[in-house]
């Protein structure tokens, strides 16, 4: 093997085997090819760098990213007009080249056995099955240059080096025919915090790949989306391929359910709602004891942390500065469907009445009773608690005048109190004067993925992880393909929605339609990075974000409390009232059919020629 400078690695490198902390390791030398597949703990550090740069789309790691959909918005304000077409765009062909040196390079070693090879083999192409499936999520068809490591030379025909971009179809076939050869090759039995690539990862990918080609098959039609078509070559696939992907993401996702690796949270059917509540959050946000998630960016003090929950804690108890960024909007919330309903799977609004005749509450608490346990597992709500503290949110106060009207009383600070010692403005907020910081606009807080470890809400970060893949999502692959497949009546697809539906404690489905299986997707997903890019395949994000005033699907919704002073028995009570927050984000949310995919940059452009732009581009 030729020697000469390969990559910056870790001195001491720990064994990728011993812990999930092994992304702890910083480069701190430059070594040779012959160096680094000597050893086989430079090898693993080499791999472990891969791993590092794959946070792509919505992570923890990026806190204002979860304020660009119908899920949350920041304390800023915002005057966007339309949806970013290039939002967690992705095109590293840097650490797709990186990784094919690494495989040239392992596969050459003489020093390495091949069971130390096989595996890191499949962990390497695993991530660059990952780094495809970003890059066809936003862009479509892009070049695959399988395990060609182009170089340079002085004098040569560049053109060789120019590869033109595949269809969209080819790319996801790709992905999906790389996830079946690396399963065979990846360790079966489940990593710690789900920090490295398993068996079941790759068949995640896999069905997830697939379902998503399904989707786009059969949703983007030439009738809806005429300029998105597979005529372009690059955007948009056959419908005549929709069963066959579909068939083949049922296949991966009932590998994994069947593994018996893996196993859904559960609490006893006749637990509390707070307990199964809290159940769920677990079975997403806590490491030890969990059986749930597949993988996942894990995050292990010291080196290795981020600024989440510092930024996300309620301002009340909030550790540190810089609190409150994130405030859960209405949208999202009212999606968490009553335990008692007639429509299971769609969500339904709040009895608040209106300003003209509220209802009033005793407690702000016992407006959110009795709907799906999920809302208080991913939601702080009004009278929610956090680190055993009660998080109050307040607007202002409902009272009477002089001449015995209701009217709002606002404070003009946080935390501004009467002369009797009750807030006018809680801590938290939410305050409506858009000027004010550090406080909450809609009425709630996120729950999930905040960090109650002391000390989590400070600078020292927080090792909350983040989750790429939960069983749960094997469950509703495999049950919205079969129901692609066999209609709303299947067993099949019944079987496994309902599966997630009883595990969260709502009412089980008689059937099942396309409505329901977003509905599930949604609260079942909520901040974990799904919602942009299934809403995208189904081709339904500008059927709901219209850009209208008019469409509630489109404007951003929060719930607004108000304490009840008044000199009758309705004193001490609560109401609400639903606000636009278009006094912060100025405009709805407007998606239009370019949206569906980012633009090509003119530098990429330039140096590859064989690229063609995208539509509307």
């Amino acid at each position: 093997m030729k020697k000469r400078n390969f990559i910056a690695v870790a001195a001491c490198a720990l064994a990728l085997s011993s812990c999930s902390g092994f992304l702890d390791q910083k480069p701190d030398r430059i070594m040779t090819e012959d160096q680094v597949y000597g050893d086989v703990n430079l090898t693993k550090s080499v791999l472990a760098n891969f791993y590092e740069r794959i946070s792509l789309g919505q992570h923890v790691g990026d806190t204002d990213g979860f304020a660009l959909l119908d899920e949350a918005i920041t304390y800023d304000t915002k005057d966007d007009q339309e949806v970013d077409r290039n939002w967690w765009r992705t095109y590293d062909y840097t650490l797709i080249r990186n990784i094919n040196q690494f495989l040239k390079g392992l596969r050459e070693s003489t020093a390495l056995s091949e069971v130390d090879k096989t595996p890191m083999e499949g962990e390497a192409r695993f991530i660059r099955a990952w780094v495809y499936f970003c890059t066809c999520r936003t862009l479509g068809g892009m070049p695959i240059v399988g395990d060609e490591v182009y170089d340079y030379t002085s004098g040569m025909d560049i053109t060789t080096l120019q590869v033109p971009r595949a269809t969209e179809s080819e790319m996801y076939d790709y992905i999906i025919e790389e996830c079946k050869a690396i399963a065979e090759m990846l360790p079966t039995e489940p990593s710690k915090n789900g920090a490295r690539a398993t068996k079941w990862a790759a068949k995640m990918l896999e069905a997830r790949a697939a379902v998503y080609a399904g989707s786009i098959a059969r949703y983007n039609t030439v009738a809806d989306y005429p300029l998105l078509n597979p005529e372009t070559g690059v955007v948009g696939i056959s419908s005549e391929k929709a069963t066959d992907y579909y068939k083949k993401a049922l296949a991966a996702a009932e590998e994994v359910i069947n593994s018996g690796k893996y196993s859904l949270m559960r609490v006893a059917d006749d637990a509390t709602p707070q307990e199964k509540a809290d159940n769920f959050f677990k079975a997403v946000c806590e490491k030890n004891g969990n059986t749930e998630v597949i993988w996942s960016r894990d995050y292990i003090y010291p080196g290795q942390t981020h600024g989440y929950t510092k930024s996300v804690q309620p301002h009340d108890g909030a550790e540190d500065g810089g609190n409150s960024r994130l405030s859960a909007l209405l949208n999202l919330v009212e999606a968490f469907e009553p335990i008692a309903t007639d429509t299971p799977g769609e969500g339904a609004k709040f009895d608040v009445g209106t300003k003209d005749d509220p209802k009033f509450y005793t407690n702000p608490e016992d407006l959110f009773e009795g709907r799906d346990p999920r809302l208080a597992g991913t939601i702080l709500y009004p009278g929610s608690s956090f680190r055993d503290k009660t998080v109050v949110l307040q607007t202002g106060q409902w009272i009477k005048n002089a001449d015995g009207q209701w009217e709002q009383k606002l404070g003009q600070s946080l935390g501004e109190k009467d002369d009797q010692g009750r807030y006018v403005t809680a801590l938290n907020g939410p305050m409506v004067r858009n000027d004010q910081r550090e406080c909450n606009r809609t009425g709630f807080y996120i729950r999930k993925y905040l960090d109650k470890t002391t000390s989590a809400g400070t600078d020292r970060g927080s090792e909350m992880w983040n989750v790429y893949f939960r069983l749960s999502e094997a469950y509703l692959i495999a049950a919205e393909a079969a129901y692609e497949l066999n209609g709303g009546s299947d067993a099949t697809a019944l079987k496994y929605i309902n599966a997630v539906r009883s595990r969260a404690g709502v009412k089980e489905l008689a059937s099942v339609n396309h409505q329901q299986i977003m509905h599930e997707n949604q609260v079942e997903f909520a901040f974990e990075g799904h919602r942009w890019w299934d809403l995208k395949r189904w081709r339904q994000a500008d059927k709901i974000w219209t850009g209208s005033e008019m469409d509630i699907t489109a404007t951003r919704r929060g719930l607004w409390p108000f304490l009840v002073v008044s000199d009758d028995d309705k004193n001490g009570k609560w109401v609400f009232f639903e606000e636009n927050m278009n006094r912060y984000y100025r405009n709805p949310l407007k998606c239009l059919p370019k949206h569906y995919y980012a633009e090509l940059d003119n530098g990429w452009l330039n140096n590859n020629p064989k690229l063609v732009k995208n539509p509307y581009q």
